[in-house]
């Protein structure tokens, strides 16, 4: 088993990632009452406008999605996404909000950086960090609609509300935060929603079962043997989004711990990509 599947690996990374996000919150954006993407922002605002806990209010928008995870997606990786939720929350709770810059922009941009470092590492190595992870994966599962439509119109809110709420000038604060975010998830995990996975494997029926059962999207297996050894193998290519992609490698060491994984990025997909029987 390589070490980066390894649970105690996956929990380190975790508990690290959740600090860093916390840090990046109260210690660099809510001094100066600048929000963060997805629900997490929501978290900050309800902060700021009534003064309740952080963590609390962050535990509290996430329960509802995390039991809806654990109806809709793998066990697994819903683990994971409750011990994300709850160290984030944890540490939102015991960090003080203190504010260490006078200088809002520079707070700004490394507080930006700090999250997209924080949460680029949990879904880099760990799983998802609840809130709007959770939606995409089920939207991923099951629709054609584009999680970047999604996850565009929540921030959009966010911002509006950051707008409405505390001042134009924070809003527009609150957007660079977000996107120093985004582009700093991007360079640590995938800069593309889509990407491409090819799977070579002599265990190629095995492989097949297991992704059937736990991504269930469609594929394309061909056959083919080893330019060194010779061997016949098969080749499973799949189209998939970025949150399932951590699930599919899993799923697939599992099944074969020898087979060879390629992932590239997809820069457009043509036809049907939701999984069969899902389009009604």
């Amino acid at each position: 088993m390589r070490i980066q599947d390894h649970f105690i690996f996956k929990l380190l990374v975790t508990i690290i990632g959740s600090f860093i996000i916390a840090i990046s919150f109260n210690l660099f954006l809510l001094p100066h009452n600048v929000l963060s993407s997805g629900l997490s922002g929501v978290a900050l605002l309800v902060h700021i406008l009534t003064s309740l806990d952080t963590g609390l209010v962050n535990l509290l928008i996430n329960l509802p999605l995390v039991i809806l995870g654990f109806l809709k997606l793998p066990r697994q990786v819903m683990i994971q996404t409750i011990l994300s939720v709850g160290f984030i929350s944890f540490f939102l709770s015991i960090i003080p909000v203190t504010q260490i810059s006078s200088e809002p922009l520079i707070d700004v941009i490394f507080g930006g950086m700090l999250c997209g470092l924080g949460v680029g590492v949990i879904l880099k190595y760990s799983g998802t960090t609840g809130g709007m992870d959770i939606i995409a994966m089920i939207i991923s599962q099951h629709s054609n609609i584009s999680i970047g439509v999604v996850m565009t119109a929540l921030n959009g809110i966010i911002v509006l509300c950051s707008g409405f709420f505390l001042g134009w000038s924070n809003a527009l604060t609150t957007l660079l935060s977000i996107y120093i975010t985004g582009k700093t998830v991007d360079t640590i995990f995938t800069s593309h929603i889509k990407l491409t996975i090819n799977i070579v494997t002599t265990k190629g029926e095995a492989v097949r079962q297991a992704l059937i059962a736990s991504i269930r999207r469609g594929m394309t297996i061909t056959d083919t043997y080893g330019g060194y050894t010779q061997k016949p193998a098969q080749m499973i290519m799949m189209v998939l989004t970025r949150y399932e992609l951590q699930d599919a490698i899993r799923v697939a060491k599992e099944a074969d711990p020898n087979c060879f994984i390629n992932v590239y990025e997809t820069t457009e997909v043509h036809g049907h990509f939701a999984k069969p029987g899902t389009r009604g």
